[in-house]
């Protein structure tokens, strides 16, 4: 092919939006090199970005359709998205978890570091006040307090730097924190049985702080334990970490602020008032080169006391601080000893292996398109020399590449036998779809009735053909809340089966969904309506009832969309729902009406389709409603099954003769 034929062939796909946007883009780029200003220059670059952004649109499209024209190509490019793009969604899926399990691992650390520290302040200060209490009388407190101090400093003071111990008489500061964390203001503790630990925020300070009461003959002795959390105390918490920096916080005011705002699951938002960064601590190096440090940023709860005595139970301070993995990973499996090198080991192993298959995997397939590829060429090269026969028969073409070529050859090739088999092929046709027709009719039914305390079900369908147009369903939509629908779909056969499916999956989709129970059924009505508007044709409808019984509050809500009219038969009346609307597939913005009523005790639920009450006798008078209800009446103490199959049989006799004009259903509940 020349240059020519080229060029007219790139010529002839360029259509004239293409070269609109191509003048625009070319305009716009001169706008930008000479640096032109103004409003209608700006618009216009905007416009030439616009241009420029379609113009590569449709020359990756190009660039795909040259690509993919080759079936070589096209099973190659799949075989990436099948092999490789998996592996690395995989991949990056396994980081990511890494990440986040190192992030938690991290976090959990340094909060239970800090969790250990409070918990020996708090059993410190238990002590001090078991001992207090038990010291002889010829002690004097000054005396006792000092050498419990100094018994606890020797003890403790290497892994409590900073430790202060302090003994007063006001248990103001306790009384505070207390009040103010008690669930309710009309809690009180009494004195001498109160103690709190945990973190205490003071102005730009941050501590650990055991606060406990002693009870004494002549009042409260209190006892105060207190760890800074400076730079000092931050080097030798959670070894295994960083880099360690506290964000105390304060509730923003909405002014300016510096820094990041950090807002709680409340709703409040703090800001940042001051940092303490440990000293002397850094991030561990590297083992390997995938050893990339993690970042964590964790919150810890503290207590606030501000100047002015005010207490907030919880103000927040936010921890950031880093982590290697191999760290962590050495923290959570050193407790398998000697272990933990032959767990490397096989982990290396198992990682190798699957390189291997997965070269090799991908070296297969790539063998194995290329044989694939050759055999259809070969067979397009085959196909040539029967060109020239009376061929009929047609394999529709999707795309012309190689495969749609390859596709025109062989309908040239196969039509001579398409009379033979047209003949077959139609009768298997007919029997395939009453076949799915029969299938898809068998699973829309329940196979298994719903067992709710108080309700007792049963439901008969006659087909008059080989598939019904008639529907009902019993769904539970929880364990006192059960869901009853009849529909009838216009026309019959394997159109109507296939939009009774529709509804059906319409229908269990809305319902099987928590809190479905509590569903305004108008609005699920409308929901289904609008289904079947934008997905069924202008001449297709079906007429639709559904009830929500509530067995604790013998609630029943109810709408009716076209359909005949269900009767609730107590022992005193009948009472027909009718509220609702008209029927669905027809007007898309179409209001249902939800009705409702209280069911007395004993009653009986009965829905049913139009060929129950049209059959007619030998005079042309049909069954009618009001004998199906007196039938219902007749027998209304039976069970539900006797009763459905008196009124089946009540409207056959009725009819005189065994065969159906209409399919014929009914559903029957007994509630209690």
């Amino acid at each position: 092919m020349t240059a020519a034929s080229n060029f007219r062939t790139v010529w002839d796909r360029i259509s004239r939006l293409d070269l609109v946007a191509l003048l625009l883009a070319v305009t716009g780029g001169l706008v930008y090199l000479f640096e032109a200003r103004g409003k209608v220059f700006d618009y216009l670059e905007f416009i030439a970005l616009l241009a420029a952004l379609y113009l590569l649109y449709r020359l990756l499209a190009w660039g795909r359709s040259r690509l993919l024209w080759s079936l070589r190509n096209r099973l190659i490019v799949a075989g990436l998205f099948i092999a490789v793009v998996p592996v690395l969604l995989l991949v990056l899926l396994a980081v990511r978890s890494a990440s986040i399990l190192y992030s938690q691992l991290a976090s959990y650390l340094l909060y239970e570091d800090v969790q250990r520290r409070k918990d020996m302040l708090a059993d410190i200060a238990e002590h001090i006040a078991a001992a207090h209490s038990t010291l002889p009388l010829s002690v004097s407190e000054a005396e006792s307090e000092r050498i419990l101090a100094a018994q606890s400093h020797s003890v403790h003071d290497r892994e409590l730097p900073g430790l202060e111990i302090e003994f007063s008489d006001d248990p103001g500061l306790l009384h505070k924190i207390l009040e103010a964390k008690s669930p309710s203001p009309r809690d009180k503790v009494a004195p001498g049985r109160q103690s709190f630990a945990g973190l205490l925020q003071q102005e730009k300070t941050l501590s650990i702080i055991s606060i406990r009461a002693m009870p004494e003959p002549r009042g409260v002795r209190v006892v105060t334990l207190r760890v800074p959390l400076n730079e000092e105390f931050l080097a030798s918490v959670a070894p295994d970490l960083g880099a360690i920096q506290l964000n105390l916080m304060k509730r923003y005011s909405g002014s300016g602020h510096q820094g990041v705002l950090y807002t709680t699951t409340d709703g409040v938002q703090y800001e940042n008032t001051h940092r303490i960064v440990a000293s002397n601590r850094f991030l561990q190096p590297a083992m390997l080169w995938i050893d990339t440090p993690v970042n964590v940023v964790s919150r810890l709860d503290s207590t606030y006391v501000g100047p002015d005595g005010v207490v907030e139970p919880v103000r927040p301070v936010l921890a950031v601080f880093n982590a290697r993995p191999s760290q962590l990973s050495g923290r959570m499996f050193r407790s398998l000893g000697e272990l933990r090198d032959t767990y490397l080991i096989a982990f290396v192993l198992i990682v190798i292996a699957f390189v291997v298959i997965e070269a090799a995997a991908l070296t297969t397939g790539l063998v194995l398109t290329r044989q694939i590829t050759k055999a259809v060429d070969e067979l397009y090269r085959a196909t040539q020399y029967v060109q020239a026969g009376d061929l009929s028969h047609r394999v529709r073409i999707e795309r012309r590449d190689q495969l749609g070529v390859l596709g025109e050859s062989f309908n040239l090739m196969t039509s001579s036998i398409s009379n033979l088999i047209e003949e077959q092929k139609q009768r298997q046709r007919l029997e395939n779809e009453i076949s799915i027709a029969r299938e898809v009719q068998d699973q829309l039914f329940p196979r298994t009735l719903p067992k709710i305390p108080g309700v007792e079900i049963e439901a008969i369908c006659k087909a008059a053909r080989a598939v019904s147009g008639d529907y009902y369903d019993f769904i539970q939509l929880s364990p006192t809340h059960l869901a009853i629908a009849i529909a009838d779909i216009s026309g019959k056969g394997i159109s109507a089966a296939l939009l009774m499916a529709s509804l059906q999956a319409a229908l269990r989709s809305q319902v099987l969904v928590a809190g479905s129970e509590t569903m305004n059924t108008a609005e699920l009505v409308s929901r289904l309506n609008k289904h079947l508007v934008r997905n069924t044709g202008d001449d297709r409808f079906a007429t639709f009832f559904i009830a929500v019984y509530d067995s604790a509050t013998r609630n029943l809500r109810y709408t009716n969309a076209g359909h005949l009219p269900s009767f609730l038969i107590s022992k005193d009346s009948a009472l027909h729902l009718d509220k609702g609307g008209m029927v669905l597939g027809v007007v898309e913005d179409y209001c249902y009406e939800e009705g409702a009523v209280i069911v007395p005790p004993d009653s009986l639920l009965v829905g049913y389709s139009d060929g129950l009450v049209e059959p007619e006798n030998v005079y042309g008078e049909e069954f009618g409603i009001r004998r199906l209800q007196q039938a219902a009446v007749h027998v209304q103490g039976a069970t539900p099954q006797v009763v459905a199959e008196s009124l089946m049989t009540a409207a056959e006799e009725w009819a005189g003769t065994p065969e159906q004009a209409d399919d014929m259903t009914v559903i029957v509940a007994r509630l209690h």
